[in-house]
């Protein structure tokens, strides 16, 4: 025991102190969010099949837990805005819309946990929500997340609308206490970057990974490739202080998964799934996924892009080649020595065949890859890594790779960067 208390003593005093750390969401939270397909469609008497009603929750919690969804990961439904009724009652509490959720959202988690999964659901730091629906002022954040444990709810996202720079300061923080002191594990999804312009000086990402699960950065997504594209742009272009941020509890949140859609081709959205997987970003899809096509849900179905997403290492990947040929190429380390490579191509007239060498991409010299294609399946053994290769990417699509060492050079343990430069290379933990 004393060896273990004088390690764990040293740890301690090694890492920052993260006083709100709640141990959750310690690989990217993954399941499903009504807000992209559905929006704050209100009208149950013209479109009840399509409205922010509990019927609409039901049915998506059926299909994530009898269509293969749950096991793969896919564990959160999460409610958006527009939920709430217009006003708050009579003791300050928020209710949700009678005619929309006559049964209630405690009914509604219920439902869910019967399932196997979870509760989100969403809040906003101000006078009114960005729909219009009552928000949560300072003074109602102790309220509102007994409210929400109450229910049983399992994550809250809290946006930032009709609220100054200094609510937020004060807001955000406030309810990280709020909900651990209610006792129940909550999921705490931040938009609080977002509202600031995602970087510093504005940002602080160190007090924001010790208050926040997940937090969005950027701009909302909307269904179409030159949304997806900006975000991606954004991300990798701010990788250097964005990319330090992530790990087990705390993640960027690029937004939803809109695969499934109607604005992305096959390529496209094989190329969000890779790069939101790389990114190790929140997989939380936003589609119907009553009517989902096969070709879409093989996409967000596909066990080895879960499997790279949810790495325990949690290190989020970064660009490490932009080419003139607009091909750029995307390294995430993972564990046991393996890595992600993502070839993306932003060309839009033809496929390109792309050659490189692993030894190019800042691999370890001396070592022997064994290669999965990640949509394909296919294996290809014994690449070295000064061996020059080739890929053949599709315009606006990606080729993706999954590479595990089976000989690696006889040296010291390399130990994991966090902010590594040119130099980041797969880790040897």
């Amino acid at each position: 025991t004393t060896v273990l208390s004088g390690l764990a003593l040293a740890l301690a005093l090694a890492l920052p102190s993260v006083a709100l750390e709640n141990g959750l969401a310690r690989t990217p939270p993954m399941g499903w969010m009504s807000w992209e397909r559905f929006r704050c469609n209100v009208d149950c008497q013209a479109d009840p099949r399509n409205c922010i009603s509990e019927q609409l929750f039901f049915e998506m919690a059926d299909r994530l837990a009898e269509d293969g969804w749950r096991e793969l990961g896919y564990e959160y439904i999460n409610i958006d805005d527009c939920w709430s009724a217009k006003q708050r009652d009579a003791a300050g509490q928020l209710v949700p819309d009678p005619k929309r959720f006559p049964s209630g959202i405690k009914a509604l988690a219920d439902y869910v946990h019967a399932r196997g999964l979870k509760l989100g659901i969403y809040g906003d730091l101000g006078i009114f929500t960005c729909g219009g629906y009552p928000g949560t002022m300072l003074e109602h954040v102790k309220q509102d997340a007994q409210t929400f444990a109450a229910w049983g709810v399992d994550m809250l996202k809290l946006d930032g609308c009709y609220s100054s720079a200094e609510e937020q300061e004060k807001g955000y923080p406030e309810m990280a206490r709020a909900l651990n002191a209610t006792g129940r594990p909550i999921v705490y999804s931040c938009s609080w970057p977002a509202y600031q312009g995602g970087l510093p000086p504005k940002v602080n990402y160190t007090v924001l990974t010790e208050i926040c699960n997940l937090w969005r950065n950027y701009d909302d997504i909307q269904d179409s490739w030159d949304s997806v594209l900006s975000i991606v742009d954004w991300f990798f272009t701010n990788q250097d202080v964005l990319q330090p941020a992530a790990g087990p509890g705390h993640w960027n949140d690029p937004d939803m998964l809109i695969i499934g859609n109607f604005g992305l081709s096959y390529e496209q959205s094989r190329s969000q799934m890779a790069l939101w997987t790389v990114m190790a970003a929140p997989l939380l899809m936003s589609t119907d996924l009553r009517t989902i096509s096969p070709s879409a849900k093989e996409i967000l179905q596909n066990r080895l892009m879960i499997q790279i997403n949810q790495d325990p290492l949690g290190i989020q990947g970064r660009r490490i080649v932009k080419e003139k040929s607009q091909i750029e190429v995307f390294l995430r380390p993972l564990s046991q020595a393996a890595s992600a490579l993502v070839f993306f191509s932003q060309r839009t007239d033809m496929p390109f065949r792309y050659t490189t060498s692993l030894a190019k991409l800042h691999f370890l010299e001396d070592a022997v890859y064994e290669v999965q294609d990640v949509f394909v399946g296919k294996i290809i053994g014994a690449l070295k890594t000064a061996d020059n290769f080739s890929v053949v990417i599709n315009p606006s699509g990606v080729v993706m790779w999954y590479l595990r060492p089976v000989v690696l050079p006889v040296q010291p343990q390399y130990v994991r960067q966090q902010a590594p430069s040119k130099g980041f290379r797969p880790t040897l933990l």
